[in-house]
């Protein structure tokens, strides 16, 4: 039985893992180190409570003694590292925060792991897995071929850059001191818990609240869609077969206009509300609910510097080599994420209420 300590594992992405991990892995120890700043939430893993191989823990990757502490307590083996501050709007106006999570935080794990597992006899047995973006790739046009593991990195943002440099950092401790890492790159990533700032549950909610569906510049930016859970997967094929020191694309071979996604948000959104006639009296400053379309608030607003102009993964290292495949369609998936949300209104509402805004 393997014992995890998963990193930002109350945020999006890493909650998802942890509840896929527990279910599809019963008897293993999963121990969730967040440090909860406003994405992470600890109400996404409620339906953890109770469960004697799950143990929650408040802190910061920073904290290197803090670390230490937990994987010589838990005996730890893997670690899978989800946390990172990764808004792209948010790095612009303030990047601080990005360098010392990013980069700053990685090499604080990358320091306790090779520490205690070291002390405790060496390696053998042992996983650091990194989970990183696309977007240490750049940016590509048109005609362009799909990002590869080989892709030179030409990141563009502040976010992308933090996490160029975590990859870096990452490969570095396994070429110079053995450390047994992995990295996977993955593309957009969709499905429960995402936080509203996020293009697809903002456009959502909106929606709901009959809100301006922002669409920056000509909304032609192209993004790789891929369901949290199929990027779960792959992380787990990675954990399991994944060669030490290897890098994984995770994809979903599923490219979208930002304006073409948002229509698509709006057409199932459409048919939720005239499928169910109670979400009118729910949500009554919806377009929906007076059977208005919901693409009307589309409002197209000024781009944002430095906005990439395309992201394509190409898997299909991970499919050959590892025998990965996305099982999520993009209707099917984001219909099913249009229901979560719709299902666990709390959820959201309670973020808003504690002031977030759009």
């Amino acid at each position: 039985m393997s014992r995890l300590l998963v990193t930002g594992g109350a945020g999006f992405i890493g909650s998802n893992f942890v509840h896929y991990w527990l279910q599809q892995h019963a008897g293993d120890t999963v121990v969730v180190l967040d440090a909860l700043t406003y994405a992470g939430n600890k109400h996404n893993l409620d339906s953890c409570q109770g469960n004697s191989h799950f143990h929650f823990v408040h802190g910061s990757i920073n904290d290197q003694a803090l670390v230490e502490a937990l994987l010589q307590q838990h005996s730890i083996d893997t670690i899978v590292h989800f946390a990172a501050e990764s808004h792209v709007d948010r790095s612009i106006s303030g990047p601080d925060a990005f360098l010392e999570t990013n980069i700053l935080g990685t090499h604080s794990l990358l320091k306790a792991a090779r520490t205690v597992w070291t002390a405790q006899g060496g390696f053998e047995g042992k996983r650091f897995h990194h989970v990183s973006t696309d977007e240490v790739y750049g940016t590509l046009g048109p005609h362009d071929p799909a990002f590869t593991e080989t892709t030179p990195y030409a990141p563009n943002s502040p976010y992308a850059a933090s996490k160029a440099a975590s990859d870096h950092i990452v490969r570095a401790y396994h070429h110079t001191f053995g450390l047994p890492v992995t990295t996977s790159n993955c593309s957009n990533n969709y499905g429960p818990f995402h936080f509203p700032e996020k293009l697809l549950p903002l456009c959502l909610l909106n929606i709901l609240q009959g809100k301006p569906l922002p669409i920056y510049g000509d909304g032609m930016q192209i993004r790789d869609w891929l369901y949290v859970e199929d990027h779960n997967r792959g992380i787990e094929l990675i954990l399991a077969k994944g060669v030490v020191g290897e890098t994984y694309n995770i994809g979903g071979n599923n490219e979208w206009a930002n304006l073409n996604t948002v229509k698509l948000l709006c057409t199932i959104a459409d048919k939720a509300f005239a499928d169910d006639p109670a979400l009118a009296l729910r949500f009554p400053h919806s377009p929906c609910a007076s059977g208005k379309p919901a693409d009307t608030l589309i409002t197209f607003v000024k781009d944002r510097p430095g906005h990439d102009t395309r992201y394509a993964i190409d898997a299909s290292k991970l499919m050959r080599e590892l025998g990965y495949q996305p099982r999520m369609t993009f209707d099917s998936g984001l219909t099913a994420t249009v229901q979560w949300y719709l299902h666990n209104e709390p959820w959201w509402r309670g973020i808003q209420d504690q002031s977030y805004r759009y």
